[in-house]
């Protein structure tokens, strides 16, 4: 990918929202791109996360495992997508699984390059920090009624 269509990818995920040219330009320097054949993995279920990715082309399946062993898929991921967040922040332990479903393209940003960064470009760092935290505040905020409405459910039928 040219650096303008690594730049485009990213402006196209909801962290990046709002950044400048500039902006997206310094986190474009630390994006490798990664073709991901189907089938294959990003990243397991509760390995160490220490990235965060945006898909660029075809699909993710975010998958959990059921005790029996089987797979339970929660969601899809596409185009414009990002995967991971809170892992370029802090290493954390991967809730789900994410695997390609057919070839697919993405960008990762690790953890440990952001750090690298943060001393260089502290303003554009804490801009994408303070993204991500907004963004899993709101996911919290969102998983947060469905519990509720889940609850309110199994106290009416229980």
């Amino acid at each position: 990918m040219t650096p303008e269509e690594t730049m485009a990818a990213l402006a196209a995920a909801p962290a990046f929202q709002g950044f400048t040219e500039t902006g997206l330009r310094i986190f474009a320097t630390i994006a490798a791109e990664k073709v991901v054949p189907a089938g294959s993995p990003l990243f397991v279920e509760n390995m160490m996360g220490e990235s965060m990715f945006v898909v660029v082309s075809g699909k993710v399946r975010l998958v959990q495992r059921r005790p029996d062993g089987s797979e339970w898929e929660l969601a899809q991921a596409g185009p414009g997508e990002q995967l991971g967040e809170l892992a370029i922040l802090a290493p954390s332990v991967r809730l789900v699984s994410a695997v390609a479903d057919g070839d697919c393209v993405v960008l990762e940003l690790a953890q440990r390059d952001f750090q690298r960064l943060a001393p260089q470009k502290p303003q554009a760092c804490l801009k994408l920090a303070a993204a991500l935290v907004a963004l899993l505040a709101r996911r919290v905020g969102d998983a947060r009624d469905s519990l509720r409405e889940a609850l309110a459910r199994t106290a009416q039928n229980p």
